[in-house]
């Protein structure tokens, strides 16, 4: 991989994201009019007036820090699908989530986050997930770590859990996506984990799991700006992560489930957990 990108480089995109939250995303946050709060693929898939106006704000900036690179918004892929398929050769592309728990921010809910995961012909090289509430951000560049920093700059590193055996684990599990009868296989199994919950918000799981905090994460809906800033944030704070047949994660990929946990046994152990003999049947 020739393409680098620094911490520096990282951390101006967090002071993007810093920006739109409070120009955007704030004001905005409890104080939405009738008709800024719309259905798109269903009544569950939401969008704002506020995601729009993130998006927007997020892609006139970054075209002006990396003219050229390819910009691919979760709101503009709605309108455009094909805008996902330039990931692959391109030599700089930027994943946008504006808002990620939209659901929990038009209920007024304080958890949600914004999302940037730089890339490199498929490949994420950094990633960025910032809470607009408490104003910090959580950040990986690939090779270099992850790390916390706060709004005055102080900064902390990120590390995963430590392994435990499944029913010590604490998880969180999304099932809805699962297609028959792996859904209901998944979700008979979830009392062999210690527990369990959603937070319908990718972005303050990865910030959870990446800290220590949780110790695997279970997705099946593989939609690239909810995931690529998560998957690095994760690596990079030690964790160990695949599709359910045990393949490594791209961002170009949108099938195959992704699973998160400390260490490759871990890994292991949590999927026999959760997937039983459909564990052994995604490897064949």
């Amino acid at each position: 991989m020739s393409r680098t990108f620094t911490r520096e480089d990282t951390r101006r995109l967090a002071a993007i994201l810093a920006e739109t939250a409070q120009t955007e995303v704030m004001p905005r946050f409890r104080n939405l009019p009738e008709g800024a709060v719309r259905g798109k693929s269903s009544p569950r898939d939401l969008v704002t007036d506020a995601d729009e106006a993130a998006e927007r704000l997020i892609a006139t900036r970054l075209s002006r820090l990396h003219p050229g690179a390819v910009l691919i918004g979760e709101e503009a892929s709605a309108r455009n699908p094909a805008l996902l398929n330039m990931l692959v050769d391109a030599d700089l592309a930027f994943l946008i989530d504006p808002i990620d728990g939209t659901r929990n921010y038009v209920a007024g809910l304080p958890l949600f986050g914004m999302m940037i995961a730089a890339c490199h012909r498929g490949d994420v090289i950094a990633g960025v997930i910032y809470d607009p509430l408490n104003r910090d951000s959580a950040l990986a560049v690939r090779g270099e770590g992850a790390w916390m920093e706060l709004e005055n700059g102080r900064q902390a590193p990120l590390a995963v859990a430590s392994p435990v055996p499944p029913e010590s684990m604490d998880g969180f599990i999304a099932t809805g996506a699962l297609p028959e009868p792996l859904r209901t296989a998944v979700n008979s199994n979830l009392s062999r984990l210690g527990s369990t919950a959603s937070l319908r918000c990718a972005a303050h799981e990865y910030r959870t799991l990446a800290a220590g905090h949780c110790h695997i994460a279970f997705y099946n809906q593989l939609t690239a700006w909810d995931h690529a800033a998560g998957w690095l944030l994760h690596r990079e704070a030690g964790g160990y992560s695949a599709h359910f047949d045990g393949s490594p994660y791209k961002p170009t990929h949108r099938t195959g489930g992704l699973l998160y946990a400390p260490d490759a046994g871990s890994w292991h152990a949590a999927r026999k957990a959760l997937m039983g003999d459909a564990a052994e049947a995604a490897e064949t």
